[in-house]
């Protein structure tokens, strides 16, 4: 894991993290944007590493290997950690962590709910064969990831990101991403936002933040109709901004 860092390190602290077979890039937009006012922090997760290979061995690990670095760097105080797809799930786990304490937590498309056997052996040969193919340049899924996955601006991060992925790391990230979720209280201080959209898979994010608001009532549930998983954040990064600036000031104006 490596962390890239923005802005002036003695303001408050943002971390942003990135989803599965997503570059850390893809946070650019709202990085710049919260450096003017935060210290921001991108970790470059494991199995996403551009420059050398890593390993990914469970969503676990990823969040003590954050908090550690928390831990020495903010003291483990967060304005605000947000976190995409499987970086949600990661955000959920950080969150809950000893001696983390976050204002802000926004789960975006979070997948907190466990799957079947048979549904994760689909799940883990479909990302086989799309790196696979990646490695190889094959013209009809990167067309394919331009249109669904992500801007074309970001492929060749994306295409670095799966020259250095192992297959390991994709059976480690779907076994942990999608293994039975147990939902926590967190500090009613810690103001909940949970997006999701309506289209795809996007069914299981909306229960799991039915599941969420029943056990954290500070909870806000916003779900943008026609849209797919991860759509806002990857397509329309600065409405994405706009949408959690404008919470957060409700949230503040609440208090």
């Amino acid at each position: 894991m490596i962390f890239h860092t923005i802005g002036e390190k003695s303001k408050s602290a943002v971390l942003l993290i990135h989803g599965m077979l997503t570059p850390r890039q893809i946070w650019d937009t709202a990085a710049e944007h919260f450096s003017k006012e935060h210290y921001v922090i991108v970790p470059e997760l494991d199995a996403h590493t551009l420059d050398e290979p890593s390993t990914f061995t469970s969503v676990e690990n990823e969040a003590e290997k954050i908090r550690q670095y928390l831990m020495e760097t903010t003291g483990g105080k967060l304005f605000l950690l947000a976190g995409l797809s499987m970086g949600g799930r990661i955000a959920a786990e950080l969150a809950a962590m000893p001696g983390i304490e976050t204002s802000y937590l926004i789960l975006d498309g979070a997948p907190l709910s466990s799957m079947s056997g048979l549904l994760k052996g689909i799940m883990k040969a479909n990302y086989k064969s799309i790196i696979r193919s990646s490695k190889k340049r094959d013209p009809k899924v990167l067309a394919s990831a331009k249109k669904e996955f992500l801007p074309e601006r970001f492929i060749p991060d994306y295409l670095k990101v799966a020259d250095h992925m192992e297959e390991t790391s994709i059976d480690n990230m779907i076994d942990s991403v999608f293994a039975p979720y147990t939902f926590r209280k967190y500090s009613d201080r810690t103001k909940i936002l949970f997006m999701h959209g309506t289209k795809g898979n996007e069914a299981v994010a909306k229960k799991a933040a039915l599941k969420l608001k029943k056990i954290n009532p500070q909870t806000k549930i916003n779900c943008y109709q026609g849209y797919a998983h991860a759509q806002l954040a990857c397509f329309e990064p600065e409405k994405w901004v706009e949408e959690i600036d404008k919470w957060i000031k409700a949230e503040k104006k609440g208090q």
